[in-house]
């Protein structure tokens, strides 16, 4: 049977995707999001950061990355250039700072084309959940599980799920670009 809620499930998994490619967007502003996905080798096995030390923003432009254990701070200084986030570590033999430096009106530009190409992205994945759904419906309406009154009240459901989502990435990419284009 047709489960509209695992539909709806499916599309919210594709802007919580959306969300936290957003989220390690370099903005200007220091957010713990931009390590995010960072490891680095703690007694042999890969481990973020964020289990590693502790991390917090003292303020709007510096990350601080303060290890629990201080004999792996060489370490997360290898795994964060490594990493080619575009920030370099400040290693003062007690924490790593980073430090995020203003984006110009160029790197403002190409953020913004970036939120643009995610949001595409996200969409096609949106798209993607609706064919599955429809071709789920037509099968059922072949099995003779489902009657085409069924079928075009599935199909008009689904479409509208689409359409909500579609809006949803729209608004949240014209907020990340505001919000990048703003500063």
């Amino acid at each position: 049977m047709i489960n509209l809620d695992d539909i709806k499930g499916r599309m919210d998994k594709s802007i919580d995707a959306y969300k936290r490619e957003l989220s390690k967007l370099r903005t200007g502003r220091a957010s713990v999001a931009l390590i995010d996905g960072i490891t680095v080798d703690y007694y042999g096995a890969p481990t973020p950061i964020d289990q590693t030390s502790q991390v917090s923003v003292p303020e709007a432009k510096q990350l601080m990355i303060k290890p629990y254990d201080k004999s792996i701070l060489g370490d997360i200084e290898k795994a964060i250039n490594a990493a080619n986030i575009g920030l370099t570590p400040n290693n003062d033999g007690e924490v790593i700072r980073l430090n995020v430096p203003a984006l110009t009106e160029e790197s403002r530009k190409d953020l913004a084309k970036k939120v643009k190409g995610f949001a595409e992205d996200c969409k096609v994945a949106i798209r993607n959940v609706r064919r599955d759904a429809n071709d789920m419906i037509k099968k059922a309406e072949k099995a003779k599980e489902i009657t085409e009154d069924d079928v075009k009240s599935y199909e008009d459901d689904v479409q509208k799920m689409t359409d909500d989502f579609v809006k949803l990435v729209d608004t949240l990419a014209s907020e990340k670009e505001k919000d990048i284009l703003s500063m």
